[in-house]
């Protein structure tokens, strides 16, 4: 990755990921990442703020070198995974006389995580400036975005907010800046489903934190620059709202077709109805186009044969994931077939527990649907039509 200015003495030094597909090994990755590390120098000191992934220092410190930095002097850590921390042990040990800036709580994290010696430290609190000269450096501090030592960094001379994960995407460009707004939006709307919904309430209390400050460009950690900023903090005022859409997502698996033809059914029921309907065959699926559509759905169907008297693995571990993500939709219900019994319904609602939904009306058949299994699923759609309608959302 290039050096790429920012602003006057900003400078974006980090490594693009070009080919990396999955993270976390869970995420899937479409379109790769970044690992943004960004240099601010003052007229009196310099700062870096965050690192990168231990895999891509080479391009870190080429940059450096490349810009003539002999000297940091602060190392701003606004989170402690190790994508972005990861590289502070490499960086100390050749900028020995560096000060890593950061909380209270991420401190004790990397002390735990990368061994730095509690000497090394700066801690600073909510709200605290450090002045590097002509610039300074603003920390507000943002817990369980996404873990719990999270904060972000504003240069309030430049209007630029460090945002860390938060308001990122996994996209990569050679393109510093924004461009193609609409392919940034899925992304970043995927990267908040995969990672920030489950935390929309903290959330919804950060970016209130924020509005008090101006904002002329978001930097994250992950992706490009929001020159425009309004695009992304609209977008995640519509994430985290408790507005849903007349939408419905069907999670299933079929493995002799019975459930297959339940699925088939119910979507041209709902959509003879006016219900937008995303049904995602769980063999196939990228896990991450699934998380992006219930981030606004308001009704979750989750289609299932019955296996070893309960759902479907792949079925489970999709309820699981639902679980963690905690999406607002408002209804959720189990369609599916069986061969002789099972637990089914029971085990699968027992695994959706974080999940605020009003449950409706199952259909389970024995066997492949007959007419009168249809007629269900037919009542079903209704129901899940009169519940849109009692949200305005038709």
């Amino acid at each position: 990755m290039a050096i790429q200015k920012v602003k006057q003495n900003v400078f974006s030094i980090g490594a693009k990921h070009w080919d990396r597909r999955l993270f976390d090994e869970l995420i899937p990755l479409p379109d790769g990442t970044t690992y943004n590390s960004y240099l601010v120098k003052g007229t009196d000191k310099t700062a870096l703020i965050d690192t990168v992934d231990p895999e891509t220092l080479n391009a870190l410190f080429e940059n450096l070198k490349n810009l003539g930095i002999s000297n940091i002097d602060y190392i701003i850590v606004n989170h402690a995974e190790q994508d972005h921390s990861g590289g502070i042990p490499a960086v100390l040990a050749k900028y020995p006389e560096s000060k890593v800036v950061t909380n209270e709580r991420c401190k004790n994290m990397l002390e735990d995580l990368l061994k730095i010696p509690d000497e090394k430290f700066i801690v600073i609190k909510d709200e605290e400036t450090l002045l590097l000269g002509d610039k300074t450096l603003q920390f507000y501090l943002t817990p369980w975005v996404h873990w719990p030592e999270t904060m972000v960094t504003y240069l309030p001379e430049e209007r630029i907010l460090f945002s860390c994960d938060f308001l990122g995407s996994h996209y990569v460009s050679s393109e510093l800046f924004v461009q193609d707004e609409a392919k940034v939006y899925n992304s970043a709307k995927r990267y908040y489903a995969e990672i920030m919904m489950p935390f929309r309430n903290n959330i919804v209390r950060h970016l209130e934190k924020l509005e008090d400050i101006e904002i002329d460009m978001i930097a994250p950690s992950h992706g490009q620059i929001y020159d425009n900023p309004k695009m992304i903090l609209n977008a995640y005022k519509d994430w985290i709202s408790d507005n849903v859409k007349n939408e419905v997502v069907i999670p299933y698996v079929s493995m002799h077709g019975s459930t297959q033809k339940m699925v088939e059914y119910l979507v041209d029921a709902l959509t003879k109805r006016g219900i937008g309907v995303k049904p995602f065959n769980l063999t196939v699926t990228d896990i991450g186009e699934l998380a992006i559509e219930l981030v606004d759905a308001a009704t979750i169907v989750i289609g299932s044969p019955t296996v070893l008297a309960g759902p479907h693995p792949s079925v489970a571990y999709a309820a699981f994931l639902a679980n963690m993500l905690k999406p607002k939709a408002k209804f959720a219900t189990i369609i599916g077939s069986y061969g002789w019994g099972g637990k089914m319904i029971e085990r699968l609602v027992g695994m959706l527990g974080n999940l605020k939904v009003e449950l409706l009306s199952t259909v389970i058949v024995r066997g492949f649907p007959e007419e009168k299994d249809l007629r269900a699923l037919d009542v079903l759609a209704d129901e899940i039509l009169e519940k849109h309608k009692e949200l305005d959302l038709l």
